[in-house]
């Protein structure tokens, strides 16, 4: 049982650490996903005044 504790905790670590390393290193290979939306959006406000 203890294996199959440490093998998962493991497995956990290395989950975290590939996400950590996808955040930092992902933009430089895939900017595409990364990229904000580029469209402009225009709302009409209407302000209630007293």
């Amino acid at each position: 049982m203890w294996r199959f504790i440490k093998a998962l905790l493991f497995l956990i670590i290395l989950a975290g650490l590939g996400l950590v390393a996808y955040a930092y290193i992902g933009p430089l290979f895939f900017p595409a996903d990364f990229a904000p939306p580029s469209q402009e959006v225009t709302r009409p406000v209407t302000l209630e005044t007293n």
